[in-house]
């Protein structure tokens, strides 16, 4: 990357966290949006009404994130995977999500700049996403590190059952939820097993916290629910009149996105583990834990 093209990424983050500052201060001051209306009239998922699911195809393109996947399974973006404006998704993310402008903006310019392509410009496919130790890392809540399991678009159902079990909330209408302290906690076990068992194993703190941040997106826009979550993780598939539980006018921005992630990060507690660890490196062979 060239030294114009980092004074040009240098400005673009600054604006984005100046503007992401001022729209969380307005969040707290706006209005929130009514239930039922969380999606903009006239995008696809409008009232709850999502465009018809379809399981990808072999041919099609998907990545590690069930969010994305869960845009193309449903056509709210290329329903093969291919071929995508990172504009586009920075508009669709935005409005399924209710992801703020700043957030929605910056993941895709983050993996233009990571696949070394042109935002306004240029296309790419879901799979190009998984480049390992870009976005994509080890110690996955939902996937087998990439050691074990090259195709990271390939779910391991037991990390999502362990998951969807792990829930020890209820929310006000009594609904089984996820919490934070559920998401630390199998956070920590899943560092403390892929350490010992992945001779591979690298997780820097950028993507501890890109982790951490990824897990906060089922608590913010999923609302933690299990109900939800079980045909999100395990088809991601968006539920049949379903919104996003982020309510504020101006989205999820990055600043709250942060705050959560870093809440989550402060709970782990790998040591904890320990046990659990030695246990899985001596059963190494066997079956991936």
């Amino acid at each position: 990357m060239g030294f114009t093209a980092n004074v040009s990424n240098f400005f673009y983050d600054a604006k984005i966290m100046s503007w992401d500052v001022i729209l969380t201060i307005l969040n707290l001051v706006g209005k929130k949006r009514r239930i039922g209306d969380v999606t903009p009239e006239g995008h696809p998922g409008y009232g709850g009404h999502w465009p018809e699911f379809k399981p990808p195809q072999e041919t099609d393109s998907r990545c590690s994130c069930p969010g994305l996947n869960a845009l193309a399974n449903h056509g709210i973006i290329s329903r093969s995977g291919r071929g995508i404006s990172f504009v586009d998704l920075d508009r669709h993310v935005r409005a399924t999500y209710n992801i703020s402008s700043t957030l929605s903006s910056f993941v895709p310019h983050y993996a233009a700049r990571m696949l070394k392509k042109s935002f306004n410009n240029d296309t790419f496919d879901l799979e190009e996403l998984d480049v390992h130790n870009g976005i994509e890392h080890d110690a996955s809540l939902l996937r087998l590190d990439a050691a074990f399991q090259p195709n990271q678009s390939t779910k391991h159902v037991p990390y999502i059952e362990e998951l969807l079990s792990s829930a020890s909330g209820k929310d006000k209408d009594g609904n089984d939820v996820i919490t934070v302290k559920d998401l630390s906690k199998l956070l920590g076990k899943r560092r403390a097993v892929s350490r010992a068992v992945n001779k591979e194993f690298t997780l820097k703190p950028f993507h501890k916290l890109f982790g951490c941040a990824n897990a906060s997106l089922l608590l913010s826009t999923m609302g933690g629910r299990v109900n939800d979550l079980h045909d999100f993780l395990l088809h991601e598939q968006l539920p049949e009149g379903w919104e996003s539980r982020v309510r504020q006018s101006h989205g999820l921005t990055l600043v709250n996105f942060n705050k959560l992630a870093l809440t989550i990060e402060f709970g782990v507690r790998e040591k904890d583990w320990a046990q659990v660890a030695q246990e899985a490196a001596e059963h190494q062979g066997t079956s991936p834990v």
